[in-house]
């Protein structure tokens, strides 16, 4: 029998550029994956449309850090098919007690209507995956997790795909070794995803001043 595989074994994987995904959410058995083209989201490239920035600024959503990372994991795996199988939940959650995964949250009330998750490691955010409950919201996740990745001081955005929904939200392809080179400075970076408080409405609606 193989050894269970361990939060830390997968961290350390990230660092490598590799990470773990499931056939689906029945298959208990997890996979490495390390794409030939790379999805990421420019730090400095966030696609800001018009209707977006509306409904950033006319819809009373509330955002917050870390505060049902359980919940966003379970929305994300909501759906008719998911790669997210118990395996991955149960280290994805030691990695967020662990203080490397992280979920920022879109909320209307008490409902929990949206969300984006993922792990830190040095000045690099690699983003697992989104949900949305209400229209735009993980949208107006991800806006808010570029601007707060920004205001911390991270400098590479992993998407590990590129979806249309990421590429018109400004998401881009690197080639691998491109993605390894960029990854391996990113290391090298102090930043702390709690150091800073999350942007408010009209500092996400700077990212429309920001597009490279």
């Amino acid at each position: 029998m193989q050894p269970r595989l361990t939060a830390d074994i997968v961290l350390q994987a990230y660092r490598q550029g590799v990470f773990p995904m499931a056939e689906s959410r029945d298959d208990d058995a997890l996979y490495w994956f390390d794409p030939v083209a790379r999805g990421v989201m420019p730090l400095d490239g966030f696609h800001m449309s018009r209707s977006l920035a509306r409904r950033i600024r006319t819809t009373p959503f509330q955002v917050t850090l870390n505060h049902d990372f359980a919940g966003v994991m379970a929305g994300c795996a909501a759906r008719e098919t998911t790669w997210i199988n118990s395996e991955i939940t149960r280290l994805f959650n030691d990695l967020h007690h662990a203080g490397h995964a992280h979920a920022l949250e879109i909320w209307e009330g008490a409902d929990l209507v949206g969300g984006v998750y993922g792990v830190a490691v040095g000045g690099a955010f690699c983003g697992e995956s989104m949900f949305s409950r209400r229209k735009d919201a993980s949208k107006i996740a991800l806006a808010y997790l570029v601007t707060h990745l920004r205001n911390c001081g991270f400098v590479l955005f992993d998407t590990q795909y590129l979806t249309d929904h990421l590429a018109s939200l400004g998401g881009v392809e690197i080639s691998r070794a491109t993605y390894r080179r960029i990854l391996a400075k990113a290391l090298h970076i102090n930043t702390d995803i709690l150091g800073q408080p999350l942007p408010g409405p009209y500092d996400v609606l700077q990212l429309r001043t920001h597009r490279s």
